[in-house]
């Protein structure tokens, strides 16, 4: 989003120019007439990091040559050396971290909670080691739904993530082969043909993705299909299914750059590969129910009653889930493109024709919002977010606070959020859901978070978002149209704007 410089702006750029003004050009134009600094926006522009001193002696081409006086100035520093003596022996994020995180917010205390919130009522979930967050994260708030509309006793039940593990793997594998065919004329280097070949079946995925799952394969309990050691513990998994990808896309791509075969004959080819994946799946994560086929399944009730009921996947889906997964969409925070607008990715799918990956890209403001009135609806919140950032795994603590970085190294990190985007320091890589608020006069402070790393993490599996922390790493919301103002709303009934295949926004929870 362009907009002209601010006064404030105008006015940095010329403090960085008076600085720059005091360097001897012998330095920078050796052999040539000074320079008008006027003439050089990116030397205006320069920003003052880390307290550079553009008067001193510090432009020797040669680092080796400039080795002995850095040693000397860091270890003049009495500072410097205790950081050393405790830094380089253990983890730093452990020594650096902010106690004072627990005072400003008590763990405990949220002025809104879903009535249905796991840490008493409903299991703590486990994705292990693979990165199926996305979907625990939509089965989680799946589940809210199945405890308000029927008797199943909730501190026993979980959705199948395994079930869905499953046929996301299938389908992302016949559609990467449809890609692979589609792509046949560009060269195998292009940047395309090689984010392809990436990761066809990578573990995580989108809201949209989800969508595509359930109204194509419904749902079943854990009980039904649970997991398997390589559900638990997919590295092994992807290894073979994305080598083997590799090597069907090769074949296909020089099967069409030879001999011009027919689509019957490739679409039989994809089909025989895809059945290959199936078998390799099936070996893998267990035979699951097709969407169709007839199962029993045995539960208890509140009241501590034994009940039956046989069913099939699409129909327990159906017959539980009150708000379809389909009425809801994802608001997305991406500060580099224009807010209230719609965005696409493009060829990121799970299911070929399915729903269409989209985002509405709005204020983060906006989100929080939609996030405030579902909770107060009583609604779980699934969203995505870089976890990653100033993210305290033991004490479940999400805050830009959480490590003093100008404490141990004398510098701190000044991106901001578009930044980070742009340059790659950032992204959506985790979804979780939030299932409580806590509000000061109106305001968000901070935010309860249902996590799926088990209940050694955090505080018995949950963990605490700062208000802070939401503005700076939150990316997604997920929403139904009843939460966003109208015109937002509308957005989604628009041409969606295009980011190609590698943009950050493709990026798979």
């Amino acid at each position: 989003m362009g907009s002209s410089p601010s006064k404030q702006a105008q006015s940095d750029a010329q403090k960085s120019l008076t600085r720059l003004s005091k360097v001897s050009e012998k330095h920078f134009y050796p052999d040539t007439a000074t320079p008008d600094l006027a003439t050089l926006p990116q030397l205006q522009s320069l920003p003052d990091i880390d307290g550079l001193d553009l008067n001193g002696d510090n432009n020797e081409k040669d680092i080796a040559n400039l080795l002995s006086e850095w040693r000397a100035n860091f270890l003049d520093s009495p500072k410097n050396r205790l950081a050393l003596a405790a830094l380089s022996r253990s983890d730093y994020q452990s020594l650096l971290i902010q106690d004072d995180r627990y005072n400003d917010q008590n763990p405990a205390v949220f002025t809104h909670v879903i009535k249905y919130d796991g840490q008493k009522d409903t299991p703590v979930t486990n994705q292990r080691s693979s990165g199926r967050c996305w979907l625990f994260a939509s089965t989680n708030v799946f589940r809210v739904q199945l405890i308000k509309s029927s008797a199943i006793k909730p501190k026993d039940f979980q959705f199948s993530q395994a079930y869905l593990f499953f046929y996301d793997k299938l389908e992302k594998a016949s559609y990467f082969l449809e890609q692979i065919i589609d792509t046949a004329d560009e060269d195998l280097d292009s940047r395309l043909v090689q984010e392809l070949l990436k990761a066809p079946v990578n573990d995580g995925g989108q809201w949209d993705m989800v969508v595509n799952l359930v109204e194509k394969y419904g749902l079943v309990p854990q009980d039904v299909f649970p997991d398997s050691w390589n559900a638990q513990n997919s590295g092994h998994l992807n290894y073979l299914l994305t080598n083997k990808l590799r090597e069907y896309g090769l074949a296909l791509r020089k099967l069409i750059q030879t001999e011009k075969p027919t689509p019957e004959l490739l679409l039989s080819l994809r089909r025989q590969y895809t059945q290959n994946v199936y078998n390799i799946l099936a070996t893998s994560l267990g035979v699951p129910p097709a969407a169709n086929e007839t199962f029993k399944w045995d539960y208890w009730t509140i009241d501590g009653k034994p009940q039956q009921v046989t069913t099939t996947p699409i129909k327990f889906y159906r017959d539980n889930l009150k708000h379809p997964a389909s009425q809801y969409f994802s608001l997305i925070n991406d500060p580099r493109n224009d807010y209230k607008q719609l965005y696409t990715v493009d060829r990121l799918q799970n299911i070929s024709g399915g729903r269409p990956i989209t985002y509405v890209n709005a204020d983060i403001s906006e989100l929080k919002k939609a996030a405030i009135k579902m909770i107060q609806n009583n609604e779980p919140v699934f969203f995505g977010s870089d976890v990653g950032q100033f993210g305290d795994r033991a004490t479940g603590i999400l805050d830009p606070k959480s490590w003093d970085y100008d404490l141990g190294f004398n510098t701190s990190l000044g991106m901001n959020k578009e930044q980070r985007v742009s340059t790659g320091a950032s992204s959506m890589t985790h979804a979780m859901v939030i299932t409580g608020v806590h509000l000061e006069d109106g305001v968000p402070v901070k935010w309860k978070i249902e996590n799926s790393w088990g209940a050694d993490t955090g505080k018995k599996g949950y963990f605490q978002m700062s208000d802070k922390w939401f503005d700076e790493y939150v990316f997604q919301v997920v929403s139904s149209a009843q939460y966003v103002p109208r015109e937002l709303q509308q957005v989604l009934k628009t041409k969606p704007n295009v980011l190609p295949l590698w943009d950050p926004m493709g990026a798979l929870a």
